[in-house]
């Protein structure tokens, strides 16, 4: 088959197109035909072999995680799948058999893997999964907007929903509205929930974008202090939650615009992997901070529910085909993208 693989770490120039065995169906596992890969950071952190994420080479590593395709084989022994439905990945695989995934916490599974990263992802024609991480898809739902989802939508309900606790009568402040993450964060937060949106962003153009989508209003952190901002669109009180997907160079202002007994939530460092807390301010003002990495499998089950009754609508930039994968990389480094990047294949 066909696939983007490194050999080794480095820049763009690393990505190779070229042949690689097709992989093959065990006990428990589906074979997809790949249709759409979205890009993530993780991507270029892997390629990169930056954050811990630095591996021995050979073998080669086909790159990608999030993906939407249709079965092309399944194992005997899977049920519930069949050849030719069309399904979209979580590219999380956790091992099932731990105290946390036995608990339903498989978010907390220490053994999981990550494809593209830990094992062979979906920057390729095929893909072997365990059936548990392939989910059917509506006819009405693209393949392109289903591989959106899984990276943005996974941490975001994780966060609003379980962790922070989002009501429909509180704010939440959203960092980086043109990222997956922050179109999610945006559409669930409006759309599901129907709590007020404050979001952040860095130019009019990709303001008034967020705004189509639902925020209710936009802070261009260009010329604008977040901060005194939401201060101001408050009365002085601060934000119920904030959604943070990006970290350092806006962890300080963000945490600041908490109200008193507020909840921070994080799913991503893009800017950076470290910051300064004042724990005074924790106690004192008694706020909450949560770390959230993806989600667990009946998140993803009940994402899928709500992206296949058309109730969120993951937002894709542009699209790639596969053998461009070099090109979308560097347009994911040059950041002038608002939603997902795609890689795309007949």
């Amino acid at each position: 088959m066909k696939a983007v693989y490194i050999e080794a770490h480095g820049g763009t120039e690393v990505l190779t197109y070229g042949d690689r065995p097709d992989p093959e169906v065990k006990a428990g596992e589906v074979k997809i035909k790949v249709r759409a890969t979205a890009l993530n950071r993780l991507d270029l952190y892997t390629r990169e072999g930056g954050r811990g994420l630095e591996k021995e080479f050979p073998p080669p590593l086909i790159l990608g995680g999030d993906c939407a395709g249709e079965v092309a084989e399944c194992a005997d022994d899977v049920a519930g799948l069949k050849v030719g439905d069309r399904v979209v990945v979580n590219p999380r695989l956790s091992c099932m058999q731990c105290v946390p995934c036995l608990a339903g916490q498989d978010d907390l599974c220490r053994r999981s893997r990550f494809l593209g990263s830990a094992i062979d992802g979906s920057y390729a024609e095929y893909i072997a999964i365990p059936a548990a991480n392939a989910h059917v898809i509506a006819g009405s739902v693209s393949f392109e907007q289903a591989a959106a989802a899984p990276t943005t939508y996974l941490p975001v309900w994780n966060m609003l929903v379980r962790r922070l606790q989002l009501k429909p009568w509180q704010t939440v402040l959203v960092l980086s509205a043109s990222a997956g993450v922050g179109t999610a964060a945006i559409q669930m937060a409006k759309d599901v929930i129907g709590a007020k949106v404050i979001a952040t962003t860095s130019s009019a153009e990709k303001a008034a974008k967020a705004t189509e989508l639902g925020a209710d209003v936009v802070i261009n952190y260009t010329d604008e202090d977040i901060r005194e901002r939401v201060r101001e669109i408050t009365g002085g009180a601060g934000v119920d939650c904030v959604v943070d997907h990006v970290g350092a160079d806006f962890f300080g202002p963000a945490f600041a615009s908490l109200r008193t007994g507020g909840r921070y939530g994080i799913c991503g460092a893009t800017t950076g992997l470290r910051t300064e807390l004042h724990l005074g301010l924790l106690f004192s003002q008694q706020k909450e901070i949560y770390g959230a990495f993806m989600g667990t499998k009946e998140d993803m089950r009940e994402i899928v529910e709500m992206l296949n009754r058309g109730e969120v609508k993951p937002v894709v930039d542009r699209t790639f085909p596969l053998t461009e994968a070099a090109a979308a990389h560097e347009a994911m480094e040059a950041t002038s993208f608002f939603g997902k990047l795609i890689l795309t294949q007949d």
